[in-house]
């Protein structure tokens, strides 16, 4: 049947498909029809793991594992930031990082308690970027949680400290076994199907690190626990790559052990973890050094007539307070012929004219940039200033004399101290000096201190 011509229709054209019809490509944004490219995809994978599951808890939990035992003792640490780190140093190796195994092993175990494991092989991605998606949530929180200690650990230092800083080594070999633990747990989470596996792991790790401690020789030190003092002394100034080269060796030669595809790219790893050993058991004890910082002497800036005191530069800050203390001692000794005109602190030997203070350490006499007990370190000072190191026997002195000798001298201390004498009360030999007139007691105080470092009683003035 023929249309007429006026009323002809056409038939309309098919549309090309909507995939054969080219567009111009957004940027930052996957064309259609294609899959999105793999590094923003596996970011988008480990977005969504930092927020969920036991991640975001590990960190919470490594910051209080740090600061519940540390701020327990702050006296015996705050005001050194030696003392602080070699504090923060054990908490971080012996609490925090069998923790952070447990938690990368519980971590590890999810696709087994969830039944996925196999539903997880039909992903295009490869085995070690699953896995290492899976496991960075664990490290990163558990970095975030010491640094979180650390902040409010040093913040909670500074404002008592008065010379030095704190080793940023120590810091970057802290977080980096942290951080090379947690593919540890992991890959012991993957491999064990045993809800007891995170805490039997954390037990076993805490005694692997602890064990090596009892060592006597250089070898202990590839435990990154061993306790080492920072009160004084520094690392050397290759530590932090070598000791981060042995624990991160470690870690990332488990982790391409289970995950790789081509199992010999974990020979670089474990050769620079094998070359790292073997320097750190070598250097051993070597690995620190005397700190110049610490070691330098601050002294007191003394009006004419007073003596001088002088304290390590990261005791400074306590200088007045120890000005306090022997205020009344050293009026005492005013105007006596030959009386020390210097107090130096231990370590510091005493040279002419000069006498030893009162031993006293962080958290034992010195708490924060105060004195503990104020009269207690001025009897002590006292003591110092008293005692004689003699041997027994020396110059064959009969008992008798050495009697005398000992009261004489406690006798002097107790008055200097302003306090009854502990092991002579109601000495008549106290109550001798302080019925003496001044000018009396003065002379004969100077002759005293010239005999001090003498062991022959016959030379100890009378009392």
């Amino acid at each position: 049947m023929t249309t007429p011509a006026g009323s002809m229709r056409t038939a309309p054209e098919e549309s090309a498909p909507e995939e054969s019809v080219p567009r111009k490509p957004v940027p930052g944004k996957p064309s259609p029809g294609r899959p999105p490219s793999g590094k923003p995809r596996a970011l988008a994978a480990l977005r969504t793991e930092l927020r969920r599951g036991v991640a975001p808890w590990t960190g919470l939990a490594v910051a209080l594992t740090l600061l519940v035992p540390l701020g327990s003792k702050a006296t015996h640490w705050q005001g050194s930031w030696g003392e602080t780190q070699t504090e923060l140093h054990a908490a971080v190796t012996l609490l925090g990082g069998p923790l952070v195994a447990a938690a990368a092993c519980w971590q590890g175990g999810r696709e087994h308690r969830r039944r996925t494991a196999e539903l997880l092989l039909s992903v295009p991605r490869g085995r070690l970027a699953r896995v290492v998606t899976a496991m960075m949530p664990v490290a990163l929180w558990a970095a975030a949680g010491y640094l979180v200690a650390l902040a409010a650990v040093f913040a909670a230092t500074a404002p008592y400290t008065g010379a030095g800083g704190p080793s940023l080594a120590i810091v970057a070999t802290d977080l980096g076994f942290l951080l090379s633990v947690a593919p540890v747990g992991f890959v012991a989470g993957r491999l064990v199907r045993w809800r007891l596996t995170a805490p039997v792991l954390a037990a076993v790790l805490y005694v692997a690190l602890g064990a090596p401690g009892y060592l006597r020789t250089g070898a202990r030190f590839l435990s990154p626990a061993e306790q080492f003092s920072l009160e004084g002394s520094v690392p050397v100034w290759w530590f932090a790559p070598v000791l981060l080269a042995w624990t991160g060796g470690i870690g990332t030669t488990v982790l391409l052990a289970y995950a790789a595809r081509r199992r010999l790219t974990l020979v670089v790893p474990l050769v620079l973890a094998v070359a790292a050993g073997t320097v750190i058991a070598r250097t051993g004890e070597d690995l620190f050094r005397d700190d110049p910082a610490t070691t330098r002497k601050v002294c007191s800036k003394a009006a004419p007539g007073t003596p001088q005191i002088c304290l390590a530069a990261p005791d400074s800050p306590v200088l007045p307070r120890v000005a306090e203390a022997l205020e009344g001692m050293f009026s005492r000794l005013e105007g006596v012929p030959g009386a020390p005109v210097r107090y130096v602190a231990p370590p510091y030997e005493p040279k002419d004219g000069e006498a030893s203070l009162a031993h006293a350490v962080r958290g034992w006499g010195i708490t924060r940039d105060r004195l503990s007990d104020p009269r207690a370190y001025a009897a002590n000072t006292a003591l110092s200033l008293t005692a004689r190191d003699c041997p027994d026997g020396e110059n064959r002195r009969t008992a008798r004399e050495a009697d005398r000798m000992e009261r004489t001298d406690d006798a002097v201390r107790s008055w200097l101290a302003d306090e009854e004498s502990p092991w002579y009360p109601e000495s008549r030999r106290l109550a001798r000096l302080e019925a003496m007139p001044d000018a009396d007691r003065r002379a004969w105080l100077g002759r005293y201190l010239a005999t001090r470092k003498s062991c022959t009683p016959a030379e100890v003035p009378a009392l």
